[in-house]
């Protein structure tokens, strides 16, 4: 039977729960015909909603990224150094785990000169400047902030990616490796902070 009522915010909610049944693949595997079957209409009938499928995996990139965002936000105030890296790592995990086709959708990262990718870079740009405000409280240089940044997202990415994978198979604790991998990035950015500045 149709659905009546359908909206363009309708049939974004419908691609995020899709995304969430699918799991890791849940945001690659999202299409027009499994939205529009969802939604007990037609795939032309999306078409009066959502331009196409690309722009609606941009809208539901832009809700993943912002509530990524706000799970960083709420991990990282209030605290500093070692303890807001801790918390913010944790909650990036805890995010993926919880919400693996979300996180997945969340590295669909924006274009950096479309206008109509405005809102994504916005969202992007709020999780970068937690994780740099974060690492800004061991006392970085400036020279070193970007390298800082591209260190943690890069360890925590893969990590994170990785264990959603199921590439982690070894029966060793993975709650035990993970913060392992934390407190190596908590000692290498105050060795970073006290190192000499590169020429």
């Amino acid at each position: 039977m149709p659905r009546a009522g359908l909206s363009r915010d309708e049939v974004v909610r419908i691609a995020l729960r899709l995304v969430d049944e699918g799991g890791p693949t849940g945001f690659g595997d999202l299409t027009l015909a499994r939205v529009a079957a969802a939604a007990g209409v037609a795939a032309p009938s999306l078409y009066k909603h959502i331009a196409s499928l690309a722009r609606l995996r941009y809208e539901v990139a832009v809700g993943c990224t912002r509530a990524f965002a706000d799970v960083c936000v709420a991990a990282s105030v209030g605290r500093s150094e070692a303890d807001a890296l801790r918390s913010l790592a944790v909650a990036m995990r805890e995010f993926a785990r919880a919400h693996p086709g979300r996180y997945t959708a969340v590295q669909a990262g924006p274009h950096p000169d479309d206008p109509a990718e405005a809102e994504l870079r916005a969202e992007s740009a709020r999780v970068v400047g937690v994780v740099a405000a974060v690492l800004q409280g061991f006392g970085l240089p400036e020279s070193r902030a970007i390298d800082a940044v591209r260190a943690a997202r890069a360890a925590l990415h893969g990590f994170v990616s990785i264990e959603l994978a199921g590439g982690f198979r070894l029966p060793e604790d993975l709650d035990r490796s993970f913060d392992t991998l934390v407190e190596l990035l908590v000692e290498g950015f105050r060795g970073l902070a006290g190192a000499p500045a590169r020429r």
